[in-house]
């Protein structure tokens, strides 16, 4: 059974969300402290955390951050903060998704099953062995998800590196923006285009010589990105 951790300090929000989550076939634990979510976070194998901004002690912005460190597992960040800088704060430490309070809980369900389908699926045993795409000095290995720049290693979060595979994997062609959050966060993109954005910006920061004339990941103004061979 796929396990999930809330931390929410909100303990009414926090256990409504528990239960339609264990409705849906999902085992879940509950902290309502920052520094306890953390502990459990890096302590406890979770396949996906649902994590708020303002909580007590340690806030949301610094547990993705060292959840991150260390693990790729689907991280979904939930606030009552509406500020796009928030979003894309979050989603540039490493956040997969961005919810704003309030919100069904239902639709927390389904980001939740969207987000572990995918993850299972690019994670799982039935990925080729030294399954390889290279191009032009980016070598990246699906199998080891690792990917190397001109023979140096770069960390890359789960998120970023679908998007960089995607892009390498279809190249010369055009995606729009939401055309790439539909694949590769496996959702309708509904007011969350910074998330496309954001990724791109970090992905560029590792590959590219130089960032601000990027040589790999193009951008169509007016339409979105492609990736040059």
């Amino acid at each position: 059974m796929n396990k999930i951790l809330i931390i929410e300090d909100e303990e009414a929000i926090a256990d409504l969300e528990k239960d339609y989550l264990e409705l849906s076939g999902f085992e879940v634990k509950i902290c309502n402290a920052g520094d306890e979510g953390l502990r459990t976070a890096l302590a406890e194998e979770f396949n996906l955390v649902v994590l708020d901004l303002m909580l007590p002690g340690i806030d949301g912005f610094e547990i993705c951050k060292h959840i991150r460190e260390v693990k790729n597992i689907p991280i979904i960040m939930v606030s009552a903060k509406k500020d796009d800088i928030d979003k894309i704060r979050g989603l540039g430490l490493g956040a997969d998704d961005y919810m704003t309070k309030p919100f069904s809980p239902s639709e927390l369900v389904a980001r939740v099953k969207a987000h572990m389908a995918r993850y299972e699926r690019l994670v799982g045993t039935g990925q080729k062995v030294n399954d390889i795409v290279e191009i032009r000095g980016i070598r990246i290995d699906k199998t080891a998800r690792r990917v190397m720049v001109d023979g140096e290693e770069k960390a890359f979060t789960g998120k970023e590196f679908d998007l960089l595979t995607f892009l390498a994997e279809n190249p010369n062609h055009v995606f729009t923006k939401e055309e790439l959050f539909r694949e590769i966060w496996d959702m309708d993109s509904i007011g969350d285009i910074a998330t496309v954005t954001v990724h791109i910006k970090k992905i560029r920061e590792k590959v590219e010589y130089d960032s601000a004339k990027p040589q790999y990941i193009e951008t169509i103004w007016g339409v979105g990105y492609r990736f040059k061979v």
